[in-house]
């Protein structure tokens, strides 16, 4: 059995997609010294194969201490005097940083994080091995 599927929903879905992929750009660029930092949204299965709520996946996004790296502003780690070994971090880096760091914005699906350079307080390989404090075993 074939299903007809009217043009004009194509055409919306397709426009979607494009959408999708241009979220980034849609990202707040960073002036200054700030990096924009998207939270780890956390596991959405538990080790024993429960499913989380997305509400539950959203709260660990919103306590989450970790987040990756997006953009950075121009005069970030520029300054050779408070940071004479260089960069602490750049883009596409995992970051562990203070839980009321930064400011928070919201956007669809969840938040984005400005920091400032100075308030990354490490890199991490892997975003899982920093347990979320909402995340209870």
């Amino acid at each position: 059995m074939n299903l007809i599927v009217p043009e004009y929903y194509t055409k919306n879905k397709k426009k979607r997609k494009v959408k999708d992929e241009t979220n980034l750009e849609k990202a707040p660029d960073p002036t200054g010294w700030r990096i924009l930092i998207l939270p780890y949204r956390g596991i959405s299965k538990t080790k024993g194969g429960v499913l989380l709520s997305d509400n539950t996946v959203m709260e660990q996004q919103l306590h989450t201490q970790v987040g990756l790296v997006l953009k950075m502003g121009s005069d970030c780690y520029s300054d050779t005097e408070k940071f004479p070994t260089g960069p602490w971090c750049k883009v596409k880096d995992w970051i562990l940083f203070a839980r009321y760091a930064g400011s928070r914005i919201k956007i669809d699906g969840g938040e984005l994080r400005l920091l400032n350079d100075d308030e990354i307080l490490a890199v991490v390989q892997d975003p899982e091995d920093i347990l979320s404090p909402s995340v209870h075993n």
